[in-house]
């Protein structure tokens, strides 16, 4: 089956957020060139070919574990960009070198494609899992929103002149090319494992279905107001249940290797994307557009 992505207009961005910030830049860069369909990739997973009209076509997405997020990988091999003559890519992360738009372009070339701008932009971190990790104030927020507005006026004129710019891909170094394969593998590990016994509920647990709600995946379900990760459905590992439960009651487990501190440390989702926001991309508004 063949679904078509938006509505023929010049340009569509996809889109894939599980606390916000991606979610954010994507409704910013949205409103800078207000001919653009804005279509969240969760939204189109479970078709097999994903077309496209557009001539101008972009994906934003955070940076998970150095690299794009499994769904947004499993997305772009199911996208066809025969339209597409302009494509560029925006990631957003917490200012750690990654390979998304190397993976990225690997994927397109099959098509005989590649990126032809791509961006990172630097946000909040939604990883409480270290000691050292604090949530930001709302003093930062305000002045991170600030760089990046400014940051997305410098790439609409970019994008809507289609020019080629590849200055925010820097080579990493030796050291973070083995950090990068060693987190590959681990990736592909917690995504055939379906990451079972990487998340549970505390006491605090109030049964409310919030995490259920923002699973971009589908792996949680309430049963006996708890949640449940079931296996057989992948994590996507976008940690929007750990962030958006209202207690706190969502934690990251600790392994002999790594403590984590999840039970210590509060939580971050970006303050103008709410769980409706999130759970919006598993709409199925996207899914019944043209089939063929």
């Amino acid at each position: 089956m063949v679904v078509k992505g938006g509505n023929g207009r010049e340009m569509e961005i996809y889109y894939f957020s599980g606390t916000g910030n991606s979610l954010y830049v994507a409704k910013e860069l949205q409103k800078r060139v207000p001919e653009t369909d804005l279509i969240p990739v969760v939204s189109l997973l479970e078709k097999d070919i994903i077309e496209t009209n557009a001539e101008t076509v972009g994906f934003v997405f955070p940076i998970h574990r150095m690299t794009i997020p499994i769904p947004v990988k499993k997305f772009l091999k199911k996208l066809n960009l025969k339209s597409a003559s302009y494509i560029f890519a925006v990631a957003t992360g917490a200012g750690t070198q990654h390979v998304a738009f190397v993976e990225i372009d690997n994927i397109l070339k099959k098509q005989g494609k590649i990126l032809n701008s791509c961006f990172s932009i630097n946000m909040a971190c939604n990883d409480p899992r270290d000691k050292d990790w604090h949530p930001v104030t709302k003093e930062m927020i305000e002045n991170i929103e600030s760089e990046v507005r400014i940051r997305l006026n410098s790439i609409r004129k970019i994008i809507v002149n289609k020019e080629n710019s590849r200055e925010e891909y820097s080579e990493l170094t030796p050291a973070g090319y083995l950090l990068e394969h060693s987190l590959r593998l681990g990736l592909a590990y917690s995504e055939h494992r379906g990451t079972e016994d990487y998340f549970y509920s505390d006491s605090k647990c109030t049964g409310c279905g919030i995490c259920e709600k923002v699973c971009l995946s589908g792996k949680i379900k309430m049963i006996d107001k708890k949640p449940v990760w079931q296996r057989g459905i992948n994590c996507y590992l976008c940690y929007a249940c750990l962030n958006y439960c209202p207690v706190h009651s969502i934690q990251i487990k600790s392994r002999i290797y790594l403590k984590s501190y999840t039970e210590e440390n509060e939580r971050y989702c970006h303050p103008y994307a709410t769980a409706d926001d999130i759970a919006e991309q598993k709409s199925n508004s996207y899914k019944q557009g043209e089939m063929a």
